[in-house]
């Protein structure tokens, strides 16, 4: 078992303490979206790209941020992120007036720079994202700054399970949950949180084929990294996976599947044309689990998707839905 895991307890005291600087974030049920799947099935969204920054994120890094030391604020945080955790932990710092240098890759899209610099944060590129903590590392050494880590430790699974303890406060009898995955930090304190609120609940991650480390993980029974990623779900482009993050989804996760590019540009086009909601890869990646590998299983049921995030501009929605038009990330 994971060492040491939050419990309800732990949730709800950083929720307390936490007060207005995270936001709970509505569920909805999604009539149109059930029309696409198996006769008698309900969906709900957990709309987490209501969060503040955008994303899930944010509370992740406030959870960070919140349990340092008066010295570890004082020499900083960095942090390594294609755009999302760069900006949740550029607000955060913020929040609680701390010094962020920030460490994002070249492919990062302009607008969430724009956004990490609006919060204060200095940023540095990196190539790619191996190169990317590789500089974390040096300015981490070298300027004594704390990594607030993307997907690992049991700060970033306490932060995330806020999310999974406000589904359960929000949905009554749901059956099944869906989670991204990226790295694990989402889906293992989502799950965390849930499994001891809900044990019968069926929960369930999916990943993209370009970027399935945990999958791989699973399969080898500790965390696997992978030698390159090739996904434009650039949220969800982890290259390895990490032993806490690891175990939380070994415990507590029922199934893991993996969707391709090509579908989560399909659940894309289907959630803007039936939910008038323009979302990034990421937070797509639920929608095409429920409606490909997991249609079956869920046939029926009454079904919670995480809607993860939503940083992305019209330019590159338009080209990420379009087949050929833009290269993975």
């Amino acid at each position: 078992m994971t060492a040491d895991p939050p419990t309800l307890a732990d949730i709800r005291k950083l929720a307390a303490d936490l007060g207005k600087r995270v936001a709970v974030t509505p569920v909805v049920e999604c009539p149109d979206l059930a029309d696409e799947l198996e006769s008698g099935t309900r969906v709900f969204g957990k709309l987490e790209f209501l969060q503040y920054t955008g994303t899930f994120k944010a509370r992740a890094a406030l959870a960070t941020i919140a349990g340092l030391s008066a010295d570890q604020r004082a020499a900083g945080v960095t942090a390594v992120s294609a755009g999302n955790h760069a900006i949740a932990t550029a607000y955060a710092a913020q929040s609680f007036g701390v010094s962020a240098r920030l460490v994002m890759t070249a492919s990062a899209n302009p607008a969430r720079i724009a956004a990490c610099r609006r919060y204060g944060a200095e940023i540095v590129t990196a190539a790619d994202v191996h190169e990317a903590f590789r500089v974390a590392e040096r300015i981490q050494a070298e300027e004594g700054r704390y990594l607030v880590h993307p997907f690992e430790g049991r700060q970033v699974a306490l932060g995330t399970g806020l999310v999974g303890l406000e589904i359960v406060e929000q949905v009554a009898g749901f059956d099944a949950l869906v989670v991204p995955v990226g790295g694990g930090g989402l889906i293992g304190g989502i799950s965390n949180a849930v499994r001891q609120a809900r044990p019968d609940v069926r929960i369930y991650g999916v990943e993209p084929t370009g970027a399935d480390s945990m999958s791989r993980s699973l399969a080898a029974g500790k965390p696997q990294s992978l030698e390159a990623v090739n996904t434009i779900a650039d949220s969800l482009g982890a290259p390895f996976a990490m032993p806490y993050s690891f175990a939380l989804v070994r415990d507590n996760v029922d199934r893991l599947c993996t969707v391709t590019d090509d579908e989560l540009r399909e659940a894309m086009q289907l959630l803007f044309s039936r939910m008038r909601l323009a979302v990034e890869p990421a937070c797509a990646a639920t929608t095409a689990a429920a409606c490909g590998p997991l249609r079956s299983e869920l046939a029926g049921k009454r079904v919670v998707l995480v809607f993860c995030g939503s940083n992305i501009d019209w330019d590159t929605w338009t080209a990420d839905t379009a087949p050929g038009t833009r290269d993975a990330a």
